[in-house]
């Protein structure tokens, strides 16, 4: 598990384990979905073609390659 701190300033800290993992690098935005608003999306994923973790990764890496 990992923890993340919020500033003063509303700011976070990804743990480097996760940054690794997601391969996230500076500049990068990341999506907070409320579990509550999470019904609103149901299906929305299937839609464009997203069912696993992998999907997530592999569109995530195709928009880096397009940069």
């Amino acid at each position: 598990m990992n923890l993340a701190k919020l500033s003063a300033n509303g700011q976070i800290t990804v743990p480097i384990e996760v940054r690794e993992i997601l391969k996230l690098k500076t500049g990068d935005k990341i999506l907070f979905i409320i579990i509550k608003a999470q019904k609103a999306f149901k299906g929305e994923a299937e839609k464009v073609g997203i069912y696993s973790d992998d999907d997530v990764q592999k569109l995530v890496d195709e928009i880096r390659k397009n940069k």
